[in-house]
């Protein structure tokens, strides 16, 4: 078990995790100015008056954020993991001590590597959930609208359809920046859950011997 601690020359290069974050960071950054020159943002802002919208982005952006330390984590101790140390070193250490009991070092290993990324994916979830919660609000107010409506003038019209229109807005933008932003912290947690799943095989060939 001590030969495991020792880097290997020719060892295969570990994934640049952190740099393809990094990237997609850039991309997202230059997403949003692109977006803002345009007046996307604040037609969505103005367009919602009930907030969610907003929300979302804010949760988007928290998750996006944390998605980005992980990333530098995991790769920090994947590499780590070529020197013989981190995680993996304490995963090997702890198989040793247990003799042929693999279970729970694995399990303190895998709730190491992939424990954090479940509650980011409750929260990826949350995103969907407010995009539904602002679109059932938004066909509320329609409805609210609608049975307000006890005479028809035709001079009124625009006015009438502008207050209709409003609660239809809240609850197609909410739908769409949720599902938006459920696609694409999504994108970026199957990453992290893939590394992870890399890392953990590679302790494990190395504590049977095999290497990578």
């Amino acid at each position: 078990m001590k030969a495991l601690r020792l880097a290997r020359p020719g060892a295969p290069a570990v994934e640049p995790l952190w740099m393809e974050w990094l990237a997609l960071a850039g991309m997202f950054a230059f997403a949003t100015w692109l977006l803002g020159l345009k007046g996307v943002w604040q037609l969505l802002l103005h367009a919602d008056p009930t907030g969610i919208t907003l929300v979302i982005m804010v949760v988007f952006v928290a998750a996006t954020l944390w998605c980005g330390m992980r990333s530098r984590e995991l790769e920090s101790q994947r590499h780590a993991l070529e020197r013989g140390e981190g995680w993996a070193a304490e995963y090997w250490a702890a198989l040793a001590a247990k003799g042929g009991d693999t279970g729970a070092p694995l399990d303190l290993l895998v709730e190491r590597t992939h424990g954090p990324h479940g509650t980011a994916w409750w929260v990826n979830g949350i995103q969907l959930k407010l995009g539904l919660l602002g679109k059932v609000i938004g066909f509320s107010v329609l409805a609210l609208q609608i049975g307000e409506i006890q005479n028809f003038d035709p001079s009124q019209s625009a006015n009438l359809l502008r207050s209709l229109t409003s609660g239809l807005g809240v609850a197609l933008l909410t739908t769409m920046v949720g599902l938006v932003g459920n696609i694409l912290l999504g994108l970026q947690l199957t990453r992290l859950d893939r590394f992870a799943d890399a890392f953990v095989a590679s302790a494990q060939r190395r504590a049977l011997g095999q290497g990578d």
